[in-house]
């Protein structure tokens, strides 16, 4: 069993900035590394960047270049640090194995909502 726990959402103005976090629980909840995904109204969810347990960041085209993936100074923590924030960027964040397959594909969390307007 796998928890994840989404935080730090909220409404932003274009061009500004929000850090979500991710609290992570269960057995080998990092096995694969861990990743953030989004869902905005009316769409599927997508992948937006993933940080392995070895390795470098990946991150969707989409957002390369103004999101950040981090790990915490405790393990079972992960950040993305949102800059330059537009409203295509508005969506449900959630987070998850870098790999969302078996046991991970049942335990997506609640998510935090993020929304980007003036």
């Amino acid at each position: 069993q796998v928890q994840f726990v989404e935080s730090g959402g909220g409404l932003v103005q274009p061009g500004g900035s929000l850090r979500l976090s991710c609290a992570a629980s269960g057995s080998d909840f990092d096995i694969y590394g861990m990743g953030w995904y989004r869902q905005a109204p009316g769409k599927q969810r997508e992948w937006v960047a993933t940080i392995p347990t070895t390795g470098r960041t990946n991150y969707a085209d989409s957002v390369k270049a103004r999101f950040t993936i981090s790990r915490g100074d405790a393990k079972n923590t992960v950040f993305l640090q949102m800059n330059s924030l537009k409203p295509e960027d508005t969506a449900v964040y959630y987070c998850n194995s870098a790999l969302v397959v078996g046991r991970f594909a049942v335990s997506w969390g609640q998510g935090t909502q993020v929304t980007v307007s003036s």
